[in-house]
């Protein structure tokens, strides 16, 4: 519980300031917050084990953090500096970490499923007991190239945990509008992959479902999808006023299903001194603080890096 409370504040606490440098203009291009969100990544992260893979889609900050990239180097390629993942050349959606075996996150919509796919193929291909962890949301998840990768990893018994984060509103439609399928955790029955839906605002609910499909996946018996109900509180982006919801609905889910708070009192009801909690909520503020000072005095890339990692045929 301890190492998810501080889990969870790291990527709240990194997602907020990376929202206060955008209204600064200290980020530029897209920037998609993951803030409500931070029980699915991190629940799913306690089972992962050192070789195990991940793949996201653009709301990609919280997987990057939870995998182990540095909050340095991720928040510097979200200010575009030479101390980014990507040498600030990719920005939020473009960077990745193969020590980390983190594999991205992508702009196109749906794209991570096909290939988080191919990473579980991998594993397979090399026989170890490694598994992919594939998320996309509600709004991928009725694509045609989800619905072929889940026949691919069926049919070849693929170690891939798809992890739908359905957080109600793909870009700004409902998916009460947007789906016929109603409960997206039965998307993979026709391939006869098992699914479950799960309460993502509880990181301990989450933390139980990941241990079930993880271990599933490892001991040989194919994919697993986990269908997350989460609530992201700020807009598809940044740029997002988000007016197709009722400013009530989010103060209400903040109020009552807050992820962190939620795990807070759980903490409580188990006799873990408040001022530990207060000590760790200190300890991610400064981690978070020293990578703002980082970003925001590391330099520029030098503009030869404009020549750089770019593929020439011929």
């Amino acid at each position: 519980m301890k190492r998810a409370y501080k889990d969870m504040l790291l990527v709240r606490r990194f997602e907020e300031k990376a929202g206060q440098l955008y209204g600064m203009g200290l980020i530029g291009g897209f920037c998609h917050l993951y803030i409500g969100q931070e029980a699915v990544v991190v629940g799913l992260g306690l089972h992962m084990k050192q070789g195990d893979k991940s793949i996201t889609s653009y709301r990609d900050h919280g997987q990057m953090l939870v995998a182990g990239m540095t909050p340095r180097g991720v928040m510097a390629e979200l200010t575009g500096r030479e101390g980014g993942y990507s040498r600030g050349k990719g920005g939020s959606m473009h960077m990745f970490s193969r020590e980390k075996e983190f594999y991205g996150g992508h702009g196109i919509v749906g794209a991570q499923v096909a290939l988080g796919t191919g990473l579980a193929f991998a594993n397979k291909y090399r026989g170890t007991d490694e598994v992919a962890i594939v998320y996309f949301g509600e709004g991928a998840s009725s694509q045609g190239q989800v619905f072929e990768s889940f026949n691919l990893a069926a049919l070849h018994k693929l170690p891939c945990v798809y992890v739908i984060e359905n957080n109600r509103y793909g870009m700004g439609t409902s998916i009460e509008r947007a789906s016929a399928s109603k409960d997206l955790s039965r998307n993979g029955a026709a391939w006869n992959i098992p699914g479950r839906k799960v309460d993502g605002m509880d990181v301990l609910a989450v933390h139980q479902a990941a241990q079930e499909a993880i271990a599933h996946c490892r001991a040989g018996k194919g994919p697993y999808l986990l269908e997350m109900e989460t609530y992201r509180y700020r807009g598809h982006s940044m740029s997002d006023p988000a007016k197709y919801r009722a400013r009530d609905e989010v103060e209400e889910m903040r109020r009552t299903r807050d992820p962190i708070e939620t795990l807070k009192a759980e903490m409580a009801k188990w006799g873990i001194d408040p001022a530990e909690m207060k000590s760790i909520d200190d300890d991610v503020k400064a981690v978070i603080a020293d990578a703002v000072d980082y970003a925001k005095t590391c330099p520029e890339p030098d503009p030869s890096e404009l020549w750089t990692d770019i593929l020439v045929e011929g």
